[in-house]
């Protein structure tokens, strides 16, 4: 269940791994990324003696991706080599093209992953409302859709996206649903609240999230 924020002091106990020399803790807006993305489409794994965050993005997506790379790159989070395009074959044998971004592995990200993952299942950890700053909100949202926002969740459980709706309510007055999308569940934002959104994230988001919010 989520009953209360216990994860807060999690970074500062955790026992440092001695075959990596990264360490924590690290900054809110470092910290409001990575949860940001792991709400939506990205995955922390276990590599070696840490964690790394997977970031990709769709072509289409380009431009934020583009922009996490160099919040990333330029905090020393990941490589300075720019994102390249790849492409993987979809179902029906389509080609998708795509861009990929992981972090260096860090120790102290283990934390990050035992919140998130319960039994190689990603979950939403009790502490997000911690987390969930206009930055990390403005991350979450970039595969938005107008007329309302429908936020996809990742085949996160409906009492996972029922949290996140009270979130919502509870730190920023936004009036979410969850809405079912075939066999997986999605957050709907409400019309009325979109004023209050953009409010919140205009100054974090890239211009194509913008146009999708319009």
């Amino acid at each position: 269940g989520h009953e209360s924020p216990t994860c807060m002091s999690l970074p500062f106990i955790m026992p440092r791994t001695k075959a990596t020399n990264r360490i924590g803790p690290h900054n809110l807006d470092v910290l409001s990324v990575i949860f940001g993305s792991l709400l939506g489409d990205s995955h922390a794994e276990r590599h070696g003696n840490g964690v790394r965050i997977s970031f990709q993005q769709e072509s289409s997506n380009v431009e934020y991706l583009m922009m996490l790379w160099r919040f990333l790159s330029d905090r020393g989070y990941c490589s300075t080599k720019k994102p390249k395009l790849l492409i993987r074959t979809a179902k029906a044998g389509q080609l998708r093209f795509y861009f990929k971004v992981h972090s260096w592995t860090f120790s102290s990200f283990i934390w990050i992953h035992s919140i998130f993952y319960k039994d190689g299942v990603k979950i939403v950890p009790d502490c997000i409302g911690d987390y969930f700053t206009p930055l990390a909100l403005a991350v979450w949202i970039k595969d938005a859709m107008s007329y309302g926002l429908k936020l996809a969740t990742h085949n996160f459980s409906y009492n996972d996206v029922l949290f996140l709706c009270t979130v919502l309510k509870d730190k920023y007055d936004i009036v979410a649903t969850p809405n079912r999308n075939r066999d997986q569940w999605t957050i709907y934002i409400h019309s009325e609240s979109m004023p209050i959104l953009r409010g919140i994230v205009k100054d974090f988001v890239v211009p194509s999230m913008l146009r999708k919010q319009a």
